[in-house]
């Protein structure tokens, strides 16, 4: 190779493909390599990815839990936006690939490895996402991308390489799979293969996180959901951390059969493409967060941050989530969450959640104001004036295009 790499960081799954990256690495650029295994609530056991590693000569293992990080530094200053992207996608993917890529760069450091390497392939977003944020953070650092450099173009091949070094090949891995997915706390994602066909419908086994509404409860369940500055902290009176009470969320989310979507992308490469996600607790929280923030947000600076969140949550989708722009976003955000304080009664029921109650000390309803009975804080002719003067410019439209005859 032109450019020669001493050590690499790679973010390491345990699983097949990115075990043949790791052997790839060795063989193709005679370089030590690092292995990086987040914890990030996808629901599997790490320790075999450690096991793995240690058979292919790996010396230096990081696995690390860092869910907490992942609720509390990413997903919930996300969700404080209300943030969805193209009006319906709660970014599970997204929102946990700039805390992969910043581990990486600090082990980097710490091991004195100068690359990183990733297993996106080349026509994804997360490719972007992962280097974006690795430049952002190290400029100067290399980056090497397999799935864009390597002659495996197929399962066949993949396999091939893998029985030639010696790499264990489990027999539910030799077929092609049905369709790939990745999961953390937030959300598993499925797509590819069985799903590519927009007009066919997901079957059933495709769910994971969420149990069918169909077969959900036929008795709706009432939870109180806690904030204190626009974060959720407590679930019917028992305190939580962020990771403990999206986990609780999301044990809710599938007994109701809530926070499936089947969702047709514009992926920041160019083309368009069809995921089907579950996002049970993530999808509760959304509407919890709103809820409170209907009584505590005034007007303008409600308006101000939904017309604000699809650009942030464009942001977020093609990964600048340490670019300048998202940080000044967060701030604007995080201002409006001062009060945003309060308990939100919702209920859950076959696929659904509602609101259906919201208090705080920090409220901005007024009963005095809104009644219809007799009160003595609003005077209702002040409403003519603000009337005509909001009419004002319509009049002297219309008086003009009378005269001009349009």
């Amino acid at each position: 190779m032109s450019d020669k790499i001493n050590k690499v960081v790679l973010a390491y799954s345990g699983g097949l493909d990115t075990s043949i990256i790791l052997k790839w690495l060795q063989v193709t650029y005679d370089c030590e390599v690092v292995t990086f295994t987040a914890d990030l609530g996808q629901g599997e056991e790490l320790e075999p990815a450690r096991r793995k590693a240690e058979m292919l000569g790996i010396k230096e293992i990081f696995i690390e839990d860092v869910r907490e990080e992942f609720v509390s530094e990413y997903v919930f200053p996300m969700f404080r936006a209300n943030t969805v992207y193209e009006g319906l996608y709660l970014l599970g993917t997204s929102i946990a690939r700039p805390l992969i890529a910043k581990r990486q760069i600090e082990i980097a450091k710490e091991t004195g490895a100068d690359a990183v390497c990733h297993g996106a392939t080349g026509k994804g977003n997360d490719q972007v996402r992962f280097e974006l944020g690795y430049y952002a953070l190290n400029p100067d650092i290399k980056v090497i991308a397999p799935w864009r450099e390597w002659d495996l173009h197929s399962r066949t091949d993949l396999i091939e390489f893998a029985e030639k070094h010696q790499i264990p090949v489990p027999k539910d891995k030799r077929g092609e799979a049905p369709f790939s997915v990745d999961a953390n706390l937030l959300h598993t994602s499925s797509e590819g293969k069985a799903l590519e066909d927009p007009w066919v419908s997901a079957e059933e086994y495709v769910y994971s996180r969420t149990d069918n509404p169909v077969t959900a409860p036929d008795a709706p369940e009432y939870i109180e959901v806690e904030f204190e500055k626009g974060d959720a902290v407590a679930i019917n009176g028992v305190s939580m951390t962020p990771a403990t009470l999206l986990t609780k969320l999301n044990e809710l989310g599938k007994k109701h059969g809530i926070g499936r979507l089947d969702l047709l992308e514009n992926r920041f490469v160019g083309m368009k493409s069809r995921g089907i996600y579950e996002t049970p607790g993530g999808t509760i929280l959304l509407q919890a967060h709103r809820g409170i923030e209907q009584i505590t947000l005034d007007r303008g600076a409600m308006h101000l941050k939904d017309e604000i969140m699809p650009k942030y949550a464009e942001l977020i989708y093609n990964g600048f989530w340490f670019a300048p722009e998202r940080e000044m976003m967060q701030a604007l955000i995080d201002k409006s969450q001062e009060y945003v304080a309060g308990t939100v009664r919702l209920m859950l029921f076959k696929g659904g959640v509602h609101v259906v109650g919201r208090k705080s000390p920090y409220s901005l309803y007024s009963m005095e104001h809104v009644t219809f009975e007799e009160d003595s804080v609003y005077d209702q002719r002040d409403a003519q004036g603000f009337i005509k003067l909001n009419a004002l410019r319509l009049q002297l439209l219309s008086r003009r295009n009378s005269r001009s005859g349009k």
